[in-house]
């Protein structure tokens, strides 16, 4: 098992360099900052059909303007991704672009959703239909966000723009040296419409559809779940975050999928479709990448080693709302080769079983969109439509996953415990525990003077980044309690990869942690641009830091 750890972890650069793919990078980024419109309009379907479920039903009136708030939110989100992912990609390329020669943000975004409409958009006399500017034309979206950029890149970098006299204003030159890209992207995206609908008969968002149909219904198959999400856990385990790398290739099949379902349950149908957020985050990975709910409940309550049970009673918690870093890197799981096996197969036997429930046994798959922070069995019963067997479910897939972690959690807890009782024989423990009391009480007296003249007083904000936003705040909070407790004037942020960029020039230090430092050097380029330090973290380094208010404190006093 050794050779094998040994022979993934020589995979790792490549995977890193996948997971640093601009494209990539832009389609999640996108994902993330339209996620605010995602969460937003989920409340209202959950209102206007969850009833359902108990046989009340609103009046087709009510009914109306309940889900009015949803078609202008959900009902756009193609056309608001195309914009985002265009900014995402835009910032990319920018980083690599002279500063007195950047491609203009605004206007790829606007040049975007004109090429996206195009692409999309069904006319109609007086106005264009709306069929496809939601969920079904994110596939769309992406196409013309990376077309624009693309083609704004070209122009801009070849100088193939309108040049003004110096004497004009930067602003109104800014608008004639953007006019020939804009062009371009609208006329190629027109000229693309038109060559598809006479091949086609229909227009590119649904021929895009069609195309991708064949993997879409592969994808949804025991052997395509599979290789999806025992993929993300395969690369969580290198130490390199998953769903960067995964997701950004599903995210338009499971929104797709999401608002297929929803529409099945509207007229009275079983909702089928497989691949949806909620599969992810509420079944693939429950509890966290490698369906690690159980895992910590296991140690603080089963474990033997002292070491063990005090990792459990330190990750409960998190990992129960989705971030189990604390349990992976505080075990470790990561790259620990006892727990190769358990992690990857847990989520393949949930997604089966899953499927199995939907397939055979008749359950809705996911219809709604919930937050990943909600707990997985709740949000498992939530977004399935609260039914008996979304219960049942949720029941079976915590057993299973304790029955696939169990013997190897017992191997690894008796290993600890063998070394904890090799320490206890080293040694008379308590000529050493004195010895131990004696020099922290120096090491106390000395920091303690030293720190009485080493308090910060000038302000230093410090922010924090992970994934998600949710291991951030670990770390942020620990910050918060040091400064506190010091008197230092320290603060700091939580933040989430793709909405730092925004916010970065309002902090002195940017701490990433574990699963997006692979995005050091991309974030250092921004950095050095701005003036901000930047540091990155290791997984046991980022959770003991987690653990330690004062350590923290001086980790960052360190950089300065």
């Amino acid at each position: 098992m050794d050779g094998l750890v040994a022979q993934i972890e020589k995979m790792k650069p490549f995977f890193e360099k996948l997971s640093r793919n601009i494209y990539l990078r832009a389609v999640k980024d996108g994902f993330i900052s339209a996620m605010p419109v995602v969460l937003f309009s989920s409340i209202f379907m959950l209102i206007a059909y969850v009833p359902n479920i108990w046989g009340f039903h609103w009046s087709p009136e009510t009914e109306a303007l309940i889900v009015k708030p949803y078609n202008y939110s959900m009902g756009v989100l193609g056309l608001l991704v195309s914009a985002t992912t265009a900014k995402a990609l835009t910032d990319s390329y920018n980083r690599s672009m002279p500063k007195t020669n950047q491609l203009n943000s605004v206007s790829t975004m606007l040049a975007s959703i004109v090429a996206f409409l195009l692409l999309s958009a069904d006319g109609i006399e007086g106005g264009f239909g709306s069929g496809y500017l939601g969920t079904t034309g994110l596939l769309s979206a992406f196409v013309s966000a990376f077309l624009t950029v693309k083609i704004y890149h070209v122009c801009i970098k070849n100088e193939v723009t309108i040049k003004m006299p110096e004497e004009v204003p930067p602003n109104i030159s800014q608008t004639f040296k953007d006019v020939i890209p804009f062009a371009i992207t609208v006329m190629l995206a027109y000229g693309i419409d038109l060559m598809i609908r006479n091949i086609n008969g229909t227009n590119f968002a649904q021929a895009v559809i069609e195309l991708f149909q064949p993997l879409f219904s592969a994808a949804d198959g025991y052997l395509g779940i599979a290789l999806i999400y025992g993929a993300m856990s395969f690369f969580w385990f290198i130490g390199i975050h998953g769903p960067s790398i995964v997701e950004p290739a599903i995210s338009a099949i499971a929104f797709v999928n999401l608002d297929a379902n929803l529409q099945m349950l509207q007229g009275g149908e079983q909702a089928v479709n497989i691949i949806t957020p909620g599969l992810q985050y509420f079944v693939a990975t429950m509890g966290g990448t490698g369906a690690t709910l159980v895992v910590p409940y296991m140690f603080m309550w089963l474990a033997k080693s002292k070491q063990n049970k005090a990792v459990g009673r330190a990750a409960f918690i998190p990992t129960s709302f989705g971030v189990n870093e604390p349990i992976l890197f505080g075990a470790p799981l990561v790259l620990n080769p006892v727990f190769f096996v358990p992690f990857i197969l847990a989520p393949i036997a949930n997604v089966w079983i899953f499927k199995f429930f939907v397939d055979v046994i008749g359950m809705d798959s996911f219809s709604y969109f919930l937050p990943w922070t909600t707990p997985g069995p709740i949000g498992l019963v939530l977004g399935t439509g609260i039914n008996l067997w979304s219960v049942v479910l949720a029941v079976v897939l915590i057993v299973v996953d304790v029955l696939i972690y169990y013997p190897f959690f017992r191997v690894y807890d008796k290993d600890i415990l063998e070394r904890e009782h090799a320490e206890a024989l080293l040694g008379d423990q308590e000529d050493s525990q004195e010895i131990s009391q004696l020099i922290t009480e120096e090491l106390i007296e000395d920091s303690v003077d030293e720190s009485s003249n080493n308090v910060i007083t000038d302000e230093i904000n410090v922010l924090v980044i992970c994934a998600g936003g949710g291991t951030s705040g670990l770390l942020a909070n620990a910050l918060k309690k040091g400064a506190a407790k010091t008197g230092d004037a320290i603060d700091a942020t939580a933040g989430s990869y793709g909405a730092h960029l925004d916010i970065m020039q309002d902090f002195d230090l940017v701490i990433l942690a574990p699963q997006v430092a692979s995005n050091y050097e991309v974030i250092k380029q921004d950095a050095d641009r701005m003036g901000v330090k930047l540091v990155k973290t290791e997984g046991k380094q980022y959770i003991d830091l987690t653990r330690d208010p004062e350590g923290a404190l001086e980790f960052v006093k360190a950089q300065f």
